[in-house]
């Protein structure tokens, strides 16, 4: 099922048990495909490597918000943030972190055949493609910083 199909399904519930929450946070997902879906070269469609980086800029978008009310005190817009990075959140595949992150770029590193900081980017490229809807580029860049020094 598509990812568009899974949002007009959960709408329709959000709207019927009155769910505000569950609503904005859809209808912002909805109107980022529709975006994503009529901009310059696409062809109409998403593919579920679209579906996954659209949804991951959605969450960094929030986060980063998040982060910017926090700072300013303004605790009203960083929950109604909060809410909004929860529910799409739950449209992503499970987010590698901790152990599994560091198990996964082990193997990549060995992979690659990198032994110092300066074989950062050769293991950053292959990491990101790898591991792409798994975990955000900046868990990534932290790790593998740490793994190499």
């Amino acid at each position: 099922m598509s990812l568009e199909t899974q949002i007009m399904e959960q709408l329709k519930e959000a709207m019927k048990a009155k769910d505000e929450v569950k609503l904005r946070s859809l209808r912002a997902i909805k109107a980022a495909i529709i975006l994503a879906k009529t901009s310059e070269g696409a062809k109409g469609e998403l593919t579920a490597d679209d579906e996954i980086k659209m949804l991951q800029k959605l969450v960094k978008q929030r986060k980063d918000s998040l982060e910017i009310y926090a700072q300013q005190g303004r605790e009203d817009l960083a929950r109604k943030e909060q809410e909004e990075l929860d529910v799409i959140s739950l449209f992503l595949p499970k987010q590698l972190e901790g152990a599994e992150l560091e198990a996964e770029l082990k193997r990549i590193i060995a992979e690659v055949g990198a032994s110092s900081a300066a074989d950062m980017g050769k293991v950053m490229g292959v990491a990101t493609r790898q591991l792409a809807g798994k975990a955000d580029g900046k868990s990534i860049s932290a790790a593998v910083k740490a793994l190499l020094a």
